[in-house]
């Protein structure tokens, strides 16, 4: 009895010394882990993932308290583990859902080719995955746009926080759910297809917040007599769509029959070119009340532009915009 009383308490003896060494004692992966757990991811799996990774030293000891905490459910998501911690504290952080998020930075005036590029980037799926959504889940802006032919113009700039988790549909909704809400704070009205377009020339013609109201301007005052926009910005993304952009604007560009092609076609081009911010929303819904018909880069690298009237006075300000540039 005596031999059994003794293999008894040095078999609790060596448990309690495995159960200090498995659950309490920190341990710090040799580099930082990455660990991505689906929904429907078994305890077994996840604990086993976690020892292989060296985030906890046993996965039985991570089971174990695990079981000793049942209501402690484990939550599916990417995990990233760089520090030291006990199998306690991964326990926690797994049961609070406390996963790792990828970080999606949407600048204004970003086409739905290049937010694509971003998202790749972030690790959250392939450009083509993101642009089979953009171009074809249009129901997704039909209470604003049900004409909408893509989700270009809708994405609404901002930075996002997005997990492995979520698909290409939940990222892309998340945008589009971006714009529903800044639309709404505007109180947009109206044609917003039209609104939206002319949002997005004035944004990528000028970066300047004080003068983007004056550049909406040019293009309103020159839809009201029917003139051509001669907006460089839809020449580009005619170019872009049909995948000969070069960097620069050739004459073969600006004698393309795209309906982008905003020398040869009237009026505002199909649909959006890129997708604007706030300050570019707010100025195609109020241009300033001008009588502008021109502008042209000011040259000094400000972003600026010299607005005029006529096209005596714009030839001068071009005049002067290339002295600036040589």
């Amino acid at each position: 009895m005596r031999l059994l009383a003794k293999l008894l308490l040095l078999a609790l003896v060596a448990f309690g010394l495995w159960m200090i060494w498995a659950v309490f004692l920190p341990i710090k992966p040799e580099q930082t882990q990455i660990l991505l757990f689906p929904a429907g991811s078994s305890s077994q799996h996840i604990a086993q993932s976690l020892e292989d990774h060296g985030v906890v030293h046993s996965a039985n000891g991570f089971l174990f308290l695990h079981y000793l905490y049942p209501s402690r459910k484990l939550k599916a998501g990417e995990y990233r583990f760089d520090r030291e911690a006990s199998a306690l504290k991964v326990l926690d952080r797994i049961a609070r859902g406390d996963i790792y998020a990828h970080t999606v930075v949407v600048p204004e005036g970003f086409n739905m080719f290049e937010i694509a590029q971003a998202v790749a980037a972030a690790d959250l799926g392939s450009p083509d995955d993101f642009l089979q959504v953009a171009q074809h889940d249009t129901a997704l802006i039909q209470p604003w746009d049900p004409n909408a032919k893509s989700l270009e113009g809708y994405l609404f700039p901002d930075t996002y926080q997005f997990t492995r988790t979520q698909s290409m549909h939940d990222i892309v909704a998340a945008m589009v759910r971006r714009f529903d809400r800044e639309a709404k704070a505007l109180a947009l009205t109206g044609d917003i297809h039209q609104v939206v377009t002319l949002a997005s020339i004035v944004e990528k013609e000028t970066a300047a917040a004080d003068e983007r109201a004056e550049v909406a301007s040019v293009y309103s005052n020159r839809l009201g007599k029917h003139m051509a926009l001669d907006a460089d910005p839809t020449v580009v993304y005619s170019a872009i769509l049909d995948k000969r952009y070069r960097g620069t604007i050739y004459q073969s560009d600006l004698q393309s029959n795209s309906a982008y092609n905003t020398y040869k076609n009237p009026g505002l081009p199909p649909g959006p070119i890129a997708n604007p911010g706030r300050a570019s929303l707010q100025a195609a819904i109020k241009p300033a009340s001008t009588n502008y018909l021109y502008f042209v880069a000011v040259g000094d690298g400000s972003g600026h532009h010299r607005f005029s009237s006529s096209y005596e006075e714009h030839q001068r300000n071009v005049a002067a915009y290339r002295k600036a540039a040589r």
